[in-house]
């Protein structure tokens, strides 16, 4: 249950903010369309007071005030049927992550259960960080192997993003700023520069083109006009007009470069991010880090060949990953057999072959009475007869 509390967050996070903003729209539409059948009613209520009463435009007034309300009824519809989509993502996904809660229940039918969840959850976690590494079409395709996932992961919100991160490689706004225009209270909230350094940069194409009046009509515009405009930004930006565009002098060299139009998509990705309310890293890379740290000692990083075979943090590219994770806290260790996987302890005396491996008593017999008392080291493949053993004793 701690997993799920600690991991799951964006799982239903990010359904619920869906459908907290299709309630808003749906509720400015509600409150629009009513607005215009009141002023609708309103002129029809003045024309029946006039004298002389004139027929056709009553008539008129009542047929424009009926396909009024035809529009609200179906706006309404259309309104109540989005939420109630975001509603039953959000029902699917607690129904999901309660069938995770159950399986710790050990019984036979919700231990199967258990482990199909697992499964399912190891696919979430993956197609969650495919789409947020920006590999879309393998995040898709496991989507289509699995139409089950489409319900429990945030594809339709990432391929929005994408559609965004697309038009910014291509050197575009239009798209960008819309998504700023449906978000703005909230990226307001989270005090985001975004719009700032867009409109910024299209100053700075115009610059480019050398369109300088444009530019300067562009900035009373856009630039003047904003709220909490960083001001330091605003003033290199109006310098810009001063310098020819090849200009070799900094921070102006840098404003001119390419490589903001990545800065620009990376700054999408990372208010989108917190619009969400998701975190910095994917929770398969939470995960695996909180793992490989779990079981991360100093041995993992001996020679290869004196490496346990069955650790995972031994292993590459996992080895290389936990570098620069701390070690697991481990307050009493506990030696285990690599050969049968149990304790060494009083029961399963550890015992050390000639060329220095140690192994535990029992499993070195078991081998020695199948094998005329001689026993074969796993890993050097050298035989040994099973008296040439000695007890190791741990201080």
């Amino acid at each position: 249950m701690a997993d799920l509390k600690s991991l799951e967050h964006p799982t239903l996070k990010v359904p619920y903010e869906v459908l907290n903003k299709k309630f808003r729209a749906g509720q400015k539409t509600v409150d629009r369309e009513v607005s215009h059948v009141q002023m609708s009613i309103s002129e029809l209520e003045k024309s029946l007071f006039r004298t002389p009463v004139q027929v056709d435009q009553i008539c008129s007034l009542i047929g424009a005030t009926v396909e009024k309300l035809q529009t609200m009824k179906r706006k309404v519809e259309e309104a109540i049927s989005d939420e109630l989509e975001a509603a039953q993502n959000c029902k699917r996904r607690v129904e999901h992550l309660k069938l995770g809660a159950v399986g710790i229940i050990p019984t036979t039918e919700s231990s199967i259960t258990y482990s199909l969840w697992k499964k399912t959850r190891v696919e979430r976690y993956l197609v969650e960080h495919l789409l947020r590494a920006g590999h879309y079409n393998t995040a898709q395709k496991m989507v289509e192997q699995n139409p089950e996932l489409a319900e429990l992961t945030n594809l339709d919100i990432f391929l929005v993003a994408r559609n965004v991160e697309l038009t910014l490689a291509q050197q575009q706004t239009q798209a960008a700023l819309a998504w700023i225009h449906d978000h703005k209270s909230k990226l307001r909230k989270i005090k985001s520069t975004l719009e700032f350094h867009l409109r910024q940069q299209e100053f700075v194409e115009l610059i480019r083109s050398d369109r300088r009046m444009d530019a300067v009509r562009h900035a009373r515009k856009y630039l003047t006009s904003m709220d909490d405009v960083p001001l330091e930004e605003l003033q290199h930006a109006l310098a810009l007009l001063a310098f020819p565009s090849d200009t070799q002098l900094s921070p102006y060299k840098e404003m001119l470069d390419m490589s903001r139009w990545v800065a620009l998509t990376e700054e999408f990705r990372q208010d989108y991010f917190r619009l969400y309310q998701l975190a910095p890293l994917s929770v398969l890379a939470v995960a695996l880090q909180a793992g490989l740290s779990a079981m991360k000692t100093p041995q993992c990083y001996r020679p290869v060949d004196q490496r346990n075979a069955e650790c995972p943090v031994c292993q590459e590219p996992l080895n290389k990953l936990a570098e620069r994770l701390p070690h697991a806290h481990c307050s009493q260790s506990r030696l285990i057999c690599r050969l049968s996987g149990l304790p060494l302890n009083e029961h399963n005396l550890p015992m050390m072959l000639p060329n220095g491996r140690v192994y535990g008593e029992q499993a070195l017999r078991n081998m020695a009475m199948s094998n005329n008392g001689m026993v074969t080291c796993p890993r050097t493949k050298e035989v040994f007869a099973i008296k040439d053993a000695e007890k190791v004793y741990v201080m």
